[in-house]
């Protein structure tokens, strides 16, 4: 009798061995990329030995301001990586290139509307976020283009699984950043404007090496843009990723309105958000795998693998990152920094649920399910309720945060494994 051997296998099938090792693989180059970016992001804060501590304080601001400007595009690089991965056919491709062309026209318009709205409140919001240069308002707006169409071209790299250049435009994006940004407030004395125009700069690099990296959609032939159907995925993606977008992000509105010296705090969440996105490349690659085994009617572990690497990968940051950041702190930013310290293992450990809380959240909306989308907004509608009332210190802003963070995991965590998300059929 013989045994039938691995190799014994119908031309094209692939083993749930060589699963794992190309997802272990991809994941291990996006964490490299990420790791390798994000040191370069982190560079940029070396620039405020360079500039005044307001004006520091307001690049942490106008930082936060993009991620709020992002929140209209925040599901654009899911959906778009979405209906790439399930784009099989010939009419899938022709549709997903009718979208490309109607939604860039679309951000367009919506970048538009946003610049519009911020010149007619100029003096307000300069005068909210304390920024005394116009020009670094200006040159953030511009910045906030680009990032309408950055997860686009993110989003079809993604979908196609396409991760080498997905990390290295990652990569292009912080080099641009870190090196423009550094000749201009160390040569010409930019400060906060400076630092944003790097970012301007960067952000073109990506936008142009990806585009060029998907450049058939340019001409490819393509059907009518089907919007009704396109916005009722859309708007559940863009809310329920809005929703961890904005618990990422919105402590640095109420911090900055009600401190004067905000600088230890931007330096030490930022240090501490790190470990949101230093978990993002697991779920970078799980989530077209997911989508793309629904197509077919696979079957796939992956969720199981993602929880267990990024659960991982955040508690061992988590457990890290005081151990660093004073060294990080002393090579990167002045000592008046410092000051942070005590509270960085606060700050790391806030950001570990929401860094869990993303896996659960990307796994439901590859599988277009979407019931628990209402329950995240309203966490995060009561989070800025939170904040309002909880913001007598740094403590007390990085506890409300943590507090919400795992109270945003727990939805998650219902939602994916509860009897009634399990009967909510999924669609591919």
């Amino acid at each position: 009798m013989t045994t039938a051997k691995p190799l014994d296998l119908p031309p094209g099938t692939t083993t749930e061995a060589q699963h794992k090792a190309t997802f272990f693989r991809q994941s291990g180059w996006m964490m490299m990329a990420t790791v390798g970016s994000g040191v370069m992001m982190m560079l940029v804060h070396v620039y405020s030995k360079y500039i005044p501590e307001d004006e520091y304080s307001a690049v942490g601001t106008l930082i936060q301001l993009l991620n709020w400007m992002m929140i209209p595009a925040i599901g654009l690089q899911t959906v778009f990586a979405q209906q790439t991965s399930a784009a099989v056919t010939p009419a899938q491709q022709r549709q997903l290139a009718g979208t490309f062309h109607a939604v860039l026209r679309l951000t367009f318009v919506i970048w538009l509307v946003m610049l519009g709205v911020a010149l007619g409140f100029q003096g307000a919001l300069l005068k909210a976020m304390k920024i005394h240069n116009p020009a670094a308002l200006w040159v953030t707006l511009v910045v906030g283009w680009m990032m309408l169409w950055q997860p686009i071209f993110q989003g079809l790299l993604q979908g196609r699984q396409n991760f080498l250049w997905l990390g290295w435009v990652a990569v292009f994006n912080a080099f641009g950043r870190v090196v423009i940004a550094g000749i201009i407030v160390v040569v010409f004395h930019g400060w906060a404007a400076g630092i944003m125009t790097g970012a301007l700069i960067g952000l073109v690099a990506l936008v142009a090496s990806a585009g060029w990296q998907n450049r058939d959609l340019f001409t490819a032939p393509r059907e009518r843009f089907a919007a009704r159907e396109w916005l009722g995925r859309v708007v559940p993606l863009t809310l329920g990723c809005g929703a961890s977008q904005f618990l990422f992000s919105a402590d640095m509105f109420v911090v900055q309105d009600h401190f004067d010296n905000t600088g230890p705090y931007v330096l030490g969440m930022t240090l501490a958000r790190a470990i949101v996105l230093f978990t993002a490349p697991l779920v970078a690659v799980m989530f077209p795998k997911i989508v793309r085994s629904l197509a077919h009617g696979q079957k796939s572990n992956l969720l199981l693998l993602t929880c267990l690497g990024t659960g991982a990968l955040a508690v061992g940051a988590a457990v890290a990152l005081p151990l660093v950041s004073p060294l990080l702190i002393k090579a990167i930013s002045t000592q008046a920094n410092l000051a942070i310290l005590p509270l960085i293992p606060l700050f790391a450990w806030a950001m570990v649920p929401l860094a869990m809380a993303n896996v659960l959240l990307n796994n439901l909306m590859a599988r277009s399910r979407f019931t628990g989308v209402p329950a995240m907004v309203l966490v995060a509608v009561f989070y800025w309720l939170g904040l309002q009332r909880f913001h007598g210190s740094f403590d007390m802003v990085a506890r409300t945060m943590g507090g919400f963070n795992l109270l945003f995991l727990l939805v998650c965590v219902v939602f994916t494994w509860e009897p009634w998300a399990r009967r909510t059929p999924a669609r591919a």
